[in-house]
């Protein structure tokens, strides 16, 4: 009980970090696309890095931990990642969403407002981050747990910069902007509720978590945050920000870890 708590109060903290990101809007500035796209790869290199660090060889030493052989504990990784990869590819088949940064997606047989597209599109993106760190808080081994909250919560930040910008770029208000800028923050508890639930159930699924974590994290990468990044030629500023997010992550995972 006390791992799935703190695993909600960290992953929603995660979570909440994109309204604090979101703030600015609130003030006279404006943020160019090279920016931009600076700012979407440094999430991208973060969720990069907790994939590598704090899923992939935390699970692996889990498998071996619990018995397993190297080749069988890297097997294992390997099946979970792929899961999670088939979760995230099928929830963006039956989910109607649409991104942010590109062109106006058709959805046939719907009828959703396109902000619910929005809010949809959020939820398919933040919730892998929310299982992350529940899994890791799930074993109730904190100090594992810390990195990955401070870095999802990190990436978070201009995330929520960016989509507030993007919704009052199509003449939403401001205030509405932060709303659903809270509204992706509170996707992530329910990811993060269920990652420590799992774990803390069956504390055998460990390494099958952090493997299906990463996975649907890995999707997202590249599905999502890398493409974003790239659009508009913004293909240097957007590997810059993956190599200073993954350097500021894996420097958490292993000062903090």
């Amino acid at each position: 009980m006390q791992s799935l708590v703190i695993g909600a109060v960290a992953s929603l903290g995660a979570g909440l970090a994109t309204v604090l990101g979101a703030l600015p809007i609130l003030l006279p500035i404006n943020l160019t696309q090279r920016v931009q796209g600076i700012m979407l790869g440094f999430g991208g290199g973060v969720m990069l890095a907790a994939t590598s660090f704090s899923l992939v060889v935390p699970g692996t030493e889990a498998a071996i931990a619990q018995g397993y052989s190297k080749a069988n504990a890297a097997l294992i990784i390997v099946i979970g990642i792929l899961l999670g990869g088939v979760f995230l590819q099928l929830a963006h088949k039956l989910l109607p969403h649409e991104h942010f940064f590109k062109q106006e997606e058709s959805v046939r047989g719907s009828n959703l407002k396109r902000i619910w597209l929005f809010i949809a599109a959020i939820t398919i993106h933040n919730f892998p981050e929310g299982l992350a760190v529940g899994v890791n808080f799930g074993n109730n081994n904190i100090s594992d747990g810390i990195p990955v909250a401070l870095g999802i919560g990190l990436q978070n930040i201009p995330e929520g910069l960016v989509v507030a910008l993007a919704l009052v770029g199509e003449k939403y208000s401001r205030g509405y902007a932060l709303w659903i800028s809270l509204l992706t923050g509170l996707v992530e508890p329910i990811g993060g509720v269920i990652g420590a639930g799992v774990v803390s159930i069956a504390n055998f699924i460990l390494p099958w978590a952090m493997a299906f974590a990463a996975g649907a994290m890995l999707f997202v990468i590249s599905d999502e945050i890398i493409p974003e990044s790239h659009r508009k030629g913004l293909e240097k500023e957007g590997t810059i920000g993956v190599m200073f997010g993954f350097v500021v992550m894996m420097f958490l995972d292993i000062a903090l870890g």
